[in-house]
């Protein structure tokens, strides 16, 4: 055995330091993101509660594929009813939801309970707080679109679900195509069936005078979403049959595991069909011929937000999809009403969503017609208005964002609708006295009924020109606010009162925490969180005086404790001194060491942290605990305090912080009641196509009254967790270009006149610094940058983007040298049991004794001399390869893949059971030459010598094969991985009607299966045989550095199913180079004398 552990050795079975660090790296990361994801998730959603029933509809003839999906009708309640006599009554607006990967029919039960409950409790009570709105236009053309939401919901929503069999739709594009092609039958089923419901009604003489639906109203959840605007834009949808598309935590960029190509295909075939129906129609003249074929469609994609871990806000978002006047993507974390991030699953049944998609959906229907508004701009508005708050999308604190041409936006700054007084209006006399406010800062702690006069001119100057005021009063019935100007200043002769702005509906709604509960009659609670805020800006109070903070009175009632949870805090201050930026080195040491910041008392009530790098790369856990209030100046004696604690003690006076994210890609996130929280945002910085900021900036809402001292501390398992969310497709992608690479070093030592070097060896060379790991990563890297350059793309962030890129690398690094030791151990581990099995039953077929095995031998030796297993022996590649191209073609490409690897591994098997044979008989000769040494003369000496030489020349030989085809085997093996979750989709749908695998998929595999058979030994590589260009003979290592490259690329744009683009690529060069030398007949490519050269 030492000649074997020698042999096992050489070939760098044992990893070097470079192998040993990545390892341990990509082991810490992996063992930090399972810890991450296995963490319990508290989403603070609402269970939501139903009575379902589900009422199938009949299928007709043209249903496709027949007999293997369904359609159902949903009915809410308890009581027994008659499926046929309340299919004949259907006369509300049609609803069909699509089910996602693995989805049921089922899921519907929750949305569609919801929505009932809705209509029959009619809209929202009306607030006064500022909403939403979109704008147009430009500079000074902006105008405000505004419609009126009706007061009472004019028909009740029908909801039909398409039962998909639960198929794993995300796995398979087949699959995909086929639920597309269902839906459409459905939606066309649907409307067929609200006219045969009419007629029947019309025949027994109760038909209503409702109207027919024309179009159906798509609600589709994860993948299901895809599916819906899939069947949208296919060829056999009739026309406006679908114009309203509401997604749930969707897919619309690209698919979540982009693994097999087909997949990939169709994701891009249907956004593409999608950018051309919203370009004009015109003449191969360039003259007008229609409007854009879905101009009257409007999708809305909602977000799980960033505890969503299997689809990323990325991947939802419509950008480069559907233009800004017909849809937009929004996080649950900033939905109104919602506030929350919720799981994938969870965002069907969280009762706060539900809800408020329910009225969005109730909010839709046109009161005069019964069904949705045919304005594509006033279903636009409403999606807006019932969907989206209206803080400010640019955070730099609560500021304006600038107004672009045909960009519906959040409302910045209101309009005129809802500057407009309150329409409760309050007497002089209901205001018990004015207070005159002599500091910056300004408390209400109780509905006084007192008006509070601010000097803006006084109060106002030393730089603090801007004005926050937060509240969890309602605006109008609660508090109001009023900017007055100086009488005495004017030249209006108008009078004050009619001069005076209201400002009050600027106030906008932010989540809050539960309100105190007061632990006896009369006692003090803690003081209430806010729930609403206003700023006003130095243009906003140009040209007024005063501003006024009037509280609404309370009646105090007989017999019951005073309420003690109203507050209102408002300041006076400068942005730049409430403004601290936490650099990226700090943000690093505080994974080990927690960034301790300090808040002194009368500190500005909003407080701008900024994160050098951005929170969806390194969540932070923020923690506030309050340092002082006050206390010692506020003349209470020490016996009074009791044994209270100081925090305590600080919140009765301060109310909880809260703290507001913002990112471009994923909205608003709000923290309410901040005290200890892991703050997160779902965006996706540093990737190639990434436009998210570099920084993160996080604004605290914090008492003024109150001392703080704040911890900030990266979370390394939510950091773990998000980095191989985020970058995994993007390892994927790499872990091929690291194979490749090795590739080209082995077949680079082998034109080299040298040995095939193992394959973990090859990694590791390609580790040293700094050539060539600068050559195989970092000028890849340029050359993406370079690209987006050229092309005018936006450019990542050049910092973040190269070090993500390379810790990506260096982790696919670590992932394929796990996978060579631990294959490299189950092959040694194999040759080892044959080559002993092999042994005793030699040493037992040379005891007489044993006939029997005798007998079985000849048996074996006389089968194995059968014609058609001789013909089978000789052809063995010829046979493997027609039974794997056929399996790719006509069953499944992962099968056909399968056949490829058991060749590769039966050869690695061969070839390490020779040389664990050759090096036992090399240890035989050494014994037998050891005990001869002494009495033969030298000469035998010599022969022992001549035969060790000739074991060693096979021995390396076969280490060679070994090694090369090693190194296909690990890359064909990442192939086939590619695949298996479409094999798994596959056999689920066994026995249920199977088609042919994609054109596509097959092409590719195909092209594999080529590269391995036609270049499976070193020595007859068909790649060597490639023509001079420039007269520059390129070998097989060009060629595998050329496609580790694209293999690189493809990472990088998160789309690793390319990579088999490149092997595709080797594969049919590889054909066309052996069918160019048949065809030649050219017989000078021979290399195998190599093979003897010792």
């Amino acid at each position: 055995m030492r000649g074997v552990r020698s042999v096992m050795s050489s070939q760098g079975v044992r990893p070097r330091l470079r192998i040993v660090g990545v390892v341990i790296l990509a082991a810490w990361i992996g063992l930090a993101a399972l810890f991450g994801q296995l963490k319990p998730i508290k989403n603070g959603c609402t269970m939501t509660y139903m009575y379902p029933t589900y009422i199938p509809i009949s299928v007709t003839d043209g249903a496709t594929p027949p007999g293997r999906y369904g359609l159902y009708l949903y009915h809410e309640g308890w009581r027994k009813i008659d499926f046929k006599e309340h299919i004949s009554k259907l006369s509300g607006v049609p609803v069909l939801f699509i089910p996602g990967n693995a989805g049921s029919y089922k899921q519907v039960r929750s949305v569609a309970a919801e929505s009932d409950r809705a209509f029959q409790g009619g809209p929202f009570e009306r607030t006064f707080y500022q909403e939403a709105s979109l704008f147009r236009g430009e500079g000074k053309d902006t105008e405000s679109v505004e419609y009126d939401l009706s007061s009472q919901y004019s028909n009740r929503l029908d909801w039909f679900a398409v039962d998909l069999e639960g198929e794993h739709s995300a796995m398979d594009g087949r699959i995909l195509e086929e639920h597309t092609e269902y839906v459409v039958y459905a939606i066309h089923r649907i409307l067929d069936q609200y006219k045969e419901s009419h007629d029947t009604r019309e025949r027994e003489g109760a038909a209503a005078s409702s109207n027919l639906p024309r179009n159906v109203i798509l609600v589709g959840h994860s993948m299901g979403g895809f599916v819906a605007r899939a069947a949208a834009v296919h060829p056999r949808l009739r026309k406006s049959a679908v114009q309203t598309i509401l997604t749930l935590s969707s897919p619309h960029q690209s698919p979540p595991l982009a693994l097999q190509p087909s997949l990939g295909h169709y994701f891009a075939r249907v956004n593409q069909e999608w950018r051309k129906g919203y370009e004009v129609q015109t003449s191969p003249g360039g003259s007008y011929v229609s409007d854009p074929l879905l101009s009257g469609v409007v999708v809305v994609s909602i977000a799980g937000g960033y505890n969503d871990y299997q689809v990323r806000s990325k991947l939802e978002s419509l950008d480069g999809i559907v233009p800004a006047s017909h849809g937009f993507m929004i996080s649950s974390t900033s939905m109104k009403n919602v506030w929350l991030s919720m799981e994938h699953q969870a965002i069907l049944w969280c009762n706060q969503l539900v809800v408020q998609v329910s009225h969005t959906l109730l909010s839709l229907v046109d009161s005069k017609t019964g069904q949705p508004f045919s304005d594509t701009q006033k279903r636009l508005w409403i999606l807006t208005r019932m969907l989206q708050s209206a803080l400010a999308q640019s955070f730099n604190g609560v500021t304006p964002m600038k107004i672009s041409n045909e960009l519906p936006m959040l409302a910045s700054k209101g309009s005129e609708s809802q500057t407009s007084s309150c329409p409760m209006d309050w007497r002089d006399d209901a205001l018990d006295r004015d207070l005159y406010i002599q500091t910056s800062t300004v408390t209400i702690l109780a509905m006084d009924g007192r008006r509070r006069w601010l000097d803006i001119e006084l109060l106002g100057s030393n730089g603090k020109n801007h004005f926050i005021f937060v509240t969890n009063l309602a605006p109008c019935s609660g508090v109001r606010l009023h900017l007055w100007p100086e009488k005495e200043k004017s030249n209006s002769n108008l009078p004050v009162c009619e001069r005076v702005l209201e400002v009050t509906s600027k106030m906008v709604l932010i989540p809050a925490g539960p309100a105190p509960k007061q632990s006896e009659p009369g006692s003090q609670t803690e003081q209430a969180p806010p729930s609403a805020v206003l700023k006003l800006e130095p243009e906003d109070m140009h040209g007024f005086r005063f501003l006024t903070i009037s509280v609404a009175p309370r009646e105090a009632v007989s017999g019951r404790p005073p309420v003690a949870v109203s507050m209102a805090v408002g300041q006076f201050f400068n942005p730049n001194e409430g403004a601290m930026e936490v650099s990226s080195q700090s943000m690093l040491l505080s994974t080990y060491w927690a960034k301790e910041i300090f808040l002194k008392e009368d500190h500005p009530l909003a407080y701008n942290l900024s994160f050098a790098i951005s929170l969806g790369l390194l969540p932070i856990t923020l923690s506030l605990k309050t340092a002082g209030c006050g206390i010692k100046t506020s003349g209470l004696p020490d016996g009074e305090t009791g044994d209270l604690d100081k925090d305590k003690l600080c919140k009765l006076r301060c109310f909880p912080p809260v703290a507001l994210a913002w990112d471009s890609a994923s909205g608003l996130h709000v923290f309410p009641n901040l005290y200890s929280e892991t703050i997160t945002i779902d965006s996706s910085p540093a990737l190639w196509s990434s436009q998210s900021p570099e920084k993160t900036t996080v604004m605290l809402l914090v008492d003024p009254h109150c001392s703080y001292t704040a911890s900030v501390h990266v979370s390394a398992p939510a950091m773990s967790s998000r980095f191989v969310l985020l970058y995994g497709p993007q390892i994927v992608g790499f872990s091929f270009a690291v194979i490749l690479y090795a590739l080209m070093r082995q077949a680079n030592q082998w034109d080299q006149n040298l040995s095939v070097p193992p394959l973990l060896s090859a990694v590791e060379y390609n580790l040293e610094m700094p050539s060539p790991f600068l050559i195989l990563a970092a000028i890849p890297l340029l050359s993406s940058l370079f690209f987006s350059f050229v092309m005018a793309q936006p450019i990542p962030p050049l910092t973040s983007f190269t070090m993500v890129s390379l810790i990506c690398y260096l982790l696919a690094n670590a992932f394929i040298s796990v996978l060579i030791i631990v294959s490299k151990f189950v092959l040694q581990a194999l040759a080892l049991v044959h080559t002993t099995v092999k042994y005793r039953c030699q040493a037992l077929e040379r005891n007489y004794s044993f006939a029997f095995l005798r007998w079985f031998s000849i048996l074996a030796s006389s089968f194995v001399c059968l014609k058609a297993i001789r013909i089978l022996k000789l052809n063995t590649t010829i046979v493997m390869t027609l039974a794997a191209v056929t399996l790719v073609t006509f069953v499944h490409p992962a099968l056909g893949l399968f056949v490829l690897l058991a060749s590769h591994a039966l050869c690695c098997h061969n070839s390490m059971c020779c040389i664990m044979m050759a090096s036992k008989r090399k240890e035989s000769v050494d014994q037998k030459n050891e005990a001869e040494r002494k009495t033969r003369h030298p000469s035998s000496r010599q022969e022992s010598l001549s035969v060790d030489l000739s074991e060693k020349s096979f021995v390396e030989t076969q280490a060679d094969i070994f090694n090369h085809r090693h190194g296909l085997l690990i890359l064909h093996l990442l192939a086939a991985l590619m695949f298996v979750p479409s094999l798994a989709a596959w056999f689920q749908r066994i026995g249920t009607g199977q088609s042919f695998p994609w054109f596509a998929d097959s092409a590719l595999c195909v092209g594999v299966i080529f590269h391995g058979v036609l270049n499976s030994r070193p020595e007859s590589s068909i790649l060597r045989s490639f023509p001079s260009l420039l007269g520059h003979k390129l070998g097989p290592h060009h060629m595998y550095f050329l496609a580790g490259y694209c293999c690189f690329f493809s990472g990088l744009d998160l789309a690793p199913y390319k990579v088999f683009y490149a092997i595709a690529a080797l594969g049919y060069i590889s054909l066309t180079l052996k069918i160019s030398q048949v065809n030649k007949n050219d017989l000078r490519f021979r290399t195998k004398s190599r093979i003897h050269r010792n």
